[in-house]
């Protein structure tokens, strides 16, 4: 481990339930690069995504992300040798540890915790792997393998921790279906926590949500949305975003012997929660509505939801989690209200003219003069208009082109 001005980089392992390149986590990334002094390595390690053909597009979106939303600068890199800050986040994690086990990465990254010098920061597929054991999410749950679990590089051990890390862990995208535990769902956890080594736990790290661990003072600060479980026999404990305790107490929890604690004053890492796309995409989808609504539309308000949609595209562009599927639904959105505003604004225009023309047709024909008025109403009908009376009144519309 390299030396800045004397002194190591100081020890933290950091695991990511999801959203590890995303507006959510910018904040923590911030907390945990400050730890950094100026010069410091920080290495992408691309494993777990490697295999796939965009593997060049994700690295790149994640460096651009770090460097413009963290301040810091990173290599890609499958070498981790002497780095002060490592990274590696979605993908498989069997790929990776098929390639990390029992190789030089593996050893370096346990000898990072062992040692405790410098930041390794492992998201999603990779925070998979951290534990005695791992789950094979894609061949689980993509192939249809039969639920078991494969050895990690047991990362946690020289901590005294005997657990399996499940990040996702409240995952919810399967609607009808349970895709809770990193897509399991609680069947299948049942079942593979019974094959689990005895005396082992299951961490899980829900989505959008960090668990800092401090190695050198031996504390655990949750940040985030969500929270950590610790989950032993079916029984859980559950440290909410804002939990700071030491490792002695997370150690009595994973073994079954501690009680679970509420949350301590939030530490400097546990920044307010961020909102995440998909909250985002349907508070924009709801102002649209409601600036629509009603017998005043209000074009400008609806224009304004359409932007605030756009830019938090943008602010999302870096996201590395494909899987989820966010950014292609907020793209569909913002092309579908776009095409709303363009309906809408031309009829909110016409509403300042027909609706004086509507008040003289009542006039006229309150006054007998049926001709005028029908006459009125054939004008406005070629003009592209069309009125019918109803027993609440004229009603007007625009056909559609």
């Amino acid at each position: 481990m390299r030396e800045r001005g004397g002194q190591a980089v100081p020890g933290m392992l950091v695991l990511m339930g999801s959203g590890e390149t995303s507006p959510t986590m910018v904040e923590v990334h911030r907390a945990v690069a400050g730890r950094l002094r100026s010069g410091a390595r920080a290495v992408l390690l691309d494993t777990p995504y490697a295999f796939q053909e965009n593997a060049a597009d994700i690295s790149a979106r994640a460096c651009r992300y770090f460097e413009r939303s963290v301040g810091l600068r990173v290599e890609v890199s499958g070498d981790v040798t002497g780095a002060d800050w490592v990274f590696s986040g979605p993908g498989s994690p069997t790929y990776a540890l098929d390639r990390w086990a029992g190789g030089p990465v593996g050893g370096d990254l346990r000898a990072r915790v062992r040692s405790r010098r410098g930041v390794t920061v492992l998201a999603s597929a990779a925070a998979c792997t951290a534990g005695l054991a791992t789950v094979p999410v894609y061949e689980i749950y993509k192939v249809g393998a039969e639920p078991h679990w494969r050895p990690g590089l047991g990362l946690l051990e020289p901590l005294g921790l005997r657990a399996a890390v499940v990040p996702h862990f409240d995952n919810a995208e399967g609607g009808t279906h349970d895709t809770r535990f990193c897509y399991l769902g609680e069947r299948r956890l049942a079942r593979m926590e019974r094959d689990l080594p005895p005396g082992a736990a299951v961490l899980g790290v829900d989505e959008h949500t960090a668990v800092l661990i401090d190695l050198v003072n031996e504390t655990l600060d949750v940040a985030g949305r969500g929270g950590l479980t610790v989950r032993r026999a079916g029984s859980s404990a559950v440290l909410p975003a804002g939990t700071r305790i030491g490792l002695a107490e997370l150690r009595r929890l994973a073994e079954g012997t501690g009680a679970a604690v509420l949350p301590a004053t939030p530490p400097p890492t546990a920044a307010p929660a961020c909102e995440t796309l998909e909250e985002t995409v349907r508070s924009c989808e709801r102002r649209f509505a409601a600036a629509l609504a009603g017998p005043e539309p209000d074009p400008a308000a609806a224009a304004r939801a359409v932007l605030r949609l756009e830019a938090e595209l943008v602010r999302w562009a870096a996201d590395t989690e494909e899987d989820a599927g966010g950014v292609d639904e907020a793209r569909d959105l913002l092309r579908l209200l776009i095409a709303r505003l363009a309906e809408v604004a031309p009829a909110t225009s016409l509403r300042r003219l027909v609706e004086p023309l509507l008040a003289l047709r009542d006039d006229l024909r309150g006054s007998g003069r049926y001709e005028i008025a029908d006459a009125l109403r054939q004008a406005m009908a070629k003009g592209g208009v069309l009125v019918e009376d109803t027993p609440d009144g004229p009603r007007w519309t625009t056909p559609p082109r």
